[in-house]
């Protein structure tokens, strides 16, 4: 492919995470002066590159099973549509990031009615954790894989799923903010992180584990601050909640307040997911939990992964505890983190843990060109 014209380049993203990667890349893309032309969905950060959106993206935040399941026509309308404005702007690349469900359908779609459009999805799908039969499944629709987790493309590779180049994750890039702060010692009284999600059924099942963990530590005269950032869209349904507990955490709200409470965080409670590495990073000893919905109860058996917790997958090491449904019962968990919460051998094997996880994530590259590299190459386009 010449570059006598611009490069034509449809995203398509649903979810925060997934408009923060696009924005990425198209700063990469300007920075590295790519002449290009865009369609798709966007949301707020890539709108802020320049980006414009085929529909609001909020209508396919849509998260959990039983919730997919209920939307269903409509998600499906939403994926003709998109695949019929793919179709008519004739891209040299389509780039689906995260929202697997309502990405993988348009991929099919694209694929059968114009099998000459490379295909990347950006964020390799979990196939670590469940339904490794996916793997080799999505070679029929998916040309590349750009994965945000180290051990992704061996493991791809393994299941004889599409070629996957590892591009880093997007926190890798963003190592310095963490600091090399020394928590040997904890602060006295210590504070406590407590993070129930971001999604309003994992908070309200993970609450009430919470509120008694703390009740209890108190009982047991651990002395401790509790800081609860919180999301901004559930921040008054958790007001509200805490309103009533016996010992209340200070909720704070906003990237920036939320950055300091991690600064001077000792130990965490936090719900399983992607904060668990963003806490490692941190070097913040914590106990991550987790409650599944009822559907999700009932597919638990599909499960292969030996660990949910994205430190300890990176590490290949059980750096972190996980208490799962019964076993996040409020007396073990007050008991566990006092032992995080004082100096000793509990405490300093997190820390080790964590700072080979720093090493692992470490890239060299600026975030995003790795991952535009790869789609400028999968496209077939030359600088």
């Amino acid at each position: 492919m010449t570059d006598t014209r611009p490069l034509r380049i449809y995203m398509v993203t649903g979810e925060d995470s997934g408009d923060a990667l696009g924005a990425n890349i198209l700063v990469s893309l300007q920075c590295q002066n790519i002449d290009y032309e865009l369609a798709g969905l966007a949301g707020p950060k890539m709108q802020a590159q320049g980006a414009a959106s085929l529909f609001d993206v909020s209508q396919l935040s849509v998260m959990g099973l039983t919730a997919v399941i209920a939307r269903l026509p409509k998600i499906f309308k939403l994926v003709r549509q998109v695949a019929d404005d793919v179709i008519s702007f004739k891209p040299d690349i389509l780039l689906l990031i995260d929202s697997p469900d309502f990405n993988y359908s348009v991929a099919k779609r694209i694929r059968k009615r114009n099998p000459e459009i490379p295909i990347i999805k950006y964020i390799c799908p979990s196939v670590w954790a469940w339904r490794q039969g996916r793997a080799k499944k999505m070679t029929a629709y998916i040309d590349h894989i750009l994965a945000i987790l180290p051990f992704e493309p061996e493991l791809m590779q393994e299941l004889g799923g599409p070629p996957t180049t590892y591009v880093g994750h997007p926190l890798s890039s963003e190592l310095e903010q963490f600091g090399d702060k020394d928590r040997t010692i904890p602060a006295n009284p210590m504070n406590l992180l407590v993070l129930p999600g971001s999604r309003k059924g994992e908070v309200k099942r993970l609450l009430p584990v919470i509120r008694d963990t703390l009740s209890i530590m108190k009982q047991r005269n651990i002395i401790f601050n509790a800081v609860l950032p919180a999301v901004d869209h559930l921040a008054d349904y958790i007001s509200d909640q805490v309103s009533k507990w016996p010992v209340k955490p200070e909720i704070v709200l906003g990237k920036q307040a939320k950055q300091k409470a991690f600064e001077n965080g000792d130990v965490a409670l936090a719900c399983s997911g992607t904060v668990l590495l963003e806490l490692g990073l941190f070097s913040i000893p914590t106990v991550s939990i987790y409650k599944l919905d009822a559907l999700g109860f009932v597919v638990r058996h599909m499960v292969v992964a030996w660990t949910a917790c994205l430190p300890n997958l990176i590490t290949d090491r059980a750096i972190v505890p996980e208490r799962f449904e019964e076993y996040g019962h409020p007396q073990a968990l007050a008991r566990v983190l006092e032992q995080l919460g004082n100096p000793g051998h509990e405490r300093d094997a997190q820390l080790e843990g964590f700072k080979l996880l720093r090493q692992i994530m470490q890239r060299d590259s600026e975030k995003g060109d790795l991952a535009t590299d790869k789609i400028l190459q999968v496209a077939g386009w030359k600088k």
